[in-house]
């Protein structure tokens, strides 16, 4: 399906210094703030007691929170979760406070200030020590998905374009969490299920750009390999451009009717695919021209030629 039926010719790359720079203040800015603020876990990895209750009615979730401030509970996270008559409140250890009498204090100070009765859904414990755990595997997920898409790349193309589509990878991810680390964002598993999947869709855009670029070099005759780079970006720009607008439109709405609950998700998912467009187009690429890609590089190797052999068995 094609949203543009012209042949487009955009200068992609003589904008590609231009590119790197911006791509590097904004490298640059995410892992500072990484290093001085670092990311807002949350009960996920840090630990703590999620609470889910039902009422009978709709629920105000400002009522709630006041509520909770008044008994003492100020750090409690208080969300809708699937309709407005269900809360899921999230509290973080309090080493002082025995986790099952809290869940109990909690839904007592909600009872007393609510008319109808309150159904306890279910009450679950993160620990300290699983919250380690699951940050510790997160990391180590990242890393194989990473080394696993560098030997990929490189036995399907050239290790030239392992190299680009695992900086480009880095890029998106550095960028993700450096939003996530400046504006103090929640960061729970829903996030890093997203960052997992921020990786799969910028590899799977990088690879269809790869994959035009080195037929491009292999049918163009003439033109310096930043003219074959650009020729290749532009027609496979109509493609990336559908593929991310309807991502973008079904991440919206997970967004917009999904609910507090994977709002973070959600945000993620669309940092990802924005910068994963751009980084494609202007990182991948570019990393690909920087280390001097070029036509030979991309000819498969030549057959030895065979020996005529004569009719008596001798070779000529």
């Amino acid at each position: 399906m094609q949203i543009m039926n012209k042949q487009t010719n955009f200068n992609f790359m003589g904008k590609r210094k231009l590119a790197a720079f911006f791509s590097a203040i904004l490298i640059l800015t995410a892992i500072t703030s990484l290093v001085v603020q670092g990311l807002n876990f949350g009960i996920d990895f840090t630990g703590g007691t999620m609470i889910e209750l039902n009422y009978q009615e709709a629920v105000e979730l400002n009522q709630v929170r006041a509520t909770l401030e008044q008994g003492g509970f100020d750090d409690a996270i208080v969300q809708n979760f699937g309709s407005i008559h269900e809360v899921l409140i999230r509290l973080p250890i309090i080493q002082s406070e025995n986790m099952a009498e809290l869940s109990n204090q909690v839904v007592s100070a909600l009872q007393a200030d609510n008319s109808t009765e309150i159904d306890i859904r279910r009450v679950e414990f993160v620990g300290p020590q699983v919250g380690e755990e699951l940050t510790e595997q997160g990391g180590l997920a990242m890393l194989y998905a990473l080394i696993g898409i560098l030997i990929y790349v490189s036995f399907r193309f050239e290790y030239r374009f392992a190299i680009g589509s695992v900086v480009a990878l880095v890029h998106d991810v550095l960028i993700t969490l450096g939003v996530f680390s400046l504006f103090q964002l929640e960061f729970d598993l829903t996030v890093l299920a997203a960052i997992l999947a921020i990786i799969g869709y910028s590899l799977n855009d990088t690879i269809v750009v790869f994959d035009r670029i080195r037929e491009t070099f292999l049918r163009m005759r003439k033109g310096n390999s930043e003219e074959i780079v650009n020729r290749a970006l532009n027609d496979t720009l109509s493609r990336t451009l559908m593929t991310s607008v309807t991502t973008i439109l079904v991440v919206l709405s997970l967004f917009i009717f999904g609910g507090e609950v994977i709002h973070a998700f959600a945000i993620a998912l669309l940092l990802g695919i924005v910068v994963g467009t751009y980084s494609s187009i202007y990182i991948a690429s570019n990393t690909v021209l920087a280390m001097g890609v070029s036509k030979a590089d991309l000819l498969p190797p030549e057959k030895e030629e065979g020996h005529e052999i004569n009719e008596d068995g001798s070779q000529v």
